[in-house]
């Protein structure tokens, strides 16, 4: 095939960066043609903010600029991962207009949230889901501002109005089942929604001798759940917990755990440190989509304690592949992590279900075969449009489209 890839890259690197690589890593590892079609969100910091929040809304760079890629390349897909702020949806219209189909990995719930996990003031919050988003120009949802909420919220009720998150997408890929049926209930059809996991590389082959303690890695804020985390540890009279990450609560972490932060390490050391550790905890208080950090716990073989909240409650399973406590409860955490200190055998067989569940759900081969399945039916989709549009009926073989319609 040849695919389009489309992103707009974070102004501080993140999970769906490295999500982007990788896919498109994948892809031409098997023989793919790929196109990438990109933008950085350093951009801003050059336009002034009134041409900023116009772009937000409707691109004409992106409308002549993929134009010309899609007329050049002649992809038989464009899968878009992010489009905020600067690509914006008239990327879709752009493919549309040429007849390709579109496909969207729904890496959060921007569609559905300004925010975008669900979160407000510590709690989940839900009072926009299946309405305009208005609210979140008053509680400033969005980087706490009346303004820049008002942008996404602008650009979500402009394209509700005009359908093109109904009609110009083909297909949309949710994360998991919570994220598909979240969707769903705010409004997108069930019909153009297919479920693929992120997925990363083999780790080295578990060893399942030796391991002691737990392991957070991740972002140290407060949507992540460091406040509960940090709580839970002050509860237990003894744990071995090591800590891996950078962010705005680096201060009460070092004040909390001292020598046992380790601060940001690089991906290898962070495996090394999930090869030698009993459990992670994913003690996250928001709507979590797909955390990269579990997919590489199971492929370590390492079982995750995690929150019983959104689809941290998909993607472990309680009492196989890790452990559920309740969401923003400390006591139950520490309970949890007790419990994983004090049963090293039970530890040991759920990590061999989660290597197990990595090699079922997670593996390149496996999301390839998954992704490719997921093209072709957008393919389909689209085709059997233009034959209905044309009174014929499409027999035989598909062949990658050469003519632009």
């Amino acid at each position: 095939m040849r695919i389009l890839i489309a992103h707009n890259g974070y102004q501080y690197r993140g999970g769906e960066d490295t999500v982007v690589e990788a896919e498109v890593e994948l892809l031409r590892s098997h023989g793919h043609e790929v196109a990438l079609y990109s933008v950085h969100n350093d951009e801003i910091e050059r336009m002034p903010k009134v041409a900023a929040a116009m772009k937000a809304v409707w691109s004409g760079d992106t409308a002549r600029e993929a134009g010309r890629l899609c007329d050049d390349f002649q992809p038989d897909v464009v899968h878009s991962h992010n489009t905020f702020p600067l690509i914006s949806p008239s990327l879709y219209w752009t493919a549309a207009r040429r007849g390709i189909p579109v496909v969207q990995t729904l890496h959060n719930f921007r569609l559905l949230c300004p925010q975008p996990i669900f979160l407000r003031d510590g709690k989940i919050c839900e009072d926009c889901m299946g309405k305009l988003p208005w609210r979140s120009v008053v509680h400033r949802c969005y980087r706490d501002s009346a303004a820049q909420s008002a942008v996404v919220t602008g650009m979500l009720g402009v394209h509700r109005m005009l359908g093109t998150y109904r009609d110009k997408v083909t297909r949309y890929i949710a994360l998991n089942r919570f994220a598909r049926d979240k969707y769903i209930e705010g409004g997108l059809p069930a019909d153009k929604i297919r479920i693929k996991p992120n997925f990363i590389p083999s780790a080295t082959a578990p060893q399942w001798s030796g391991r002691r303690g737990g392991l957070y890695v991740g972002r140290l804020s407060t949507e992540k759940g460091i406040g509960v985390l940090l709580q839970a540890a002050g509860r237990m009279e003894r744990h071995a917990l090591e800590v891996v990450g950078s962010g705005p609560l680096e201060e009460q972490v070092r004040s909390g755990f001292g020598a046992a932060w380790l601060g940001h390490l690089s991906l290898e050391q962070i495996l090394r440190k999930m090869q030698d550790a009993r459990y992670l905890v994913v003690p996250s208080i928001c709507y979590e989509n797909s955390p990269r950090t579990i997919v590489e716990a199971f492929s370590s073989g390492l079982p995750v304690i995690a929150s019983r909240l959104g689809a941290l409650a998909d993607i472990v399973n309680d009492g196989v592949t890790g452990l559920l406590f309740n969401p923003g409860d400390p006591a139950d955490l520490a309970a949890k992590m007790a419990w994983a200190d004090d049963h090293p055998e039970e530890m040991v067989r759920m990590g061999m279900a989660a290597r197990a569940e990595y090699e079922a759900s997670y593996t390149p081969a496996r999301n390839h075969e998954m992704l490719v399945s997921i093209y072709e039916d957008a393919i389909a989709t689209i085709r059997g449009k233009h034959y209905a549009a044309q009174g014929t009926t499409g027999t035989g073989s598909v062949h990658r489209r050469t003519h632009v319609g």
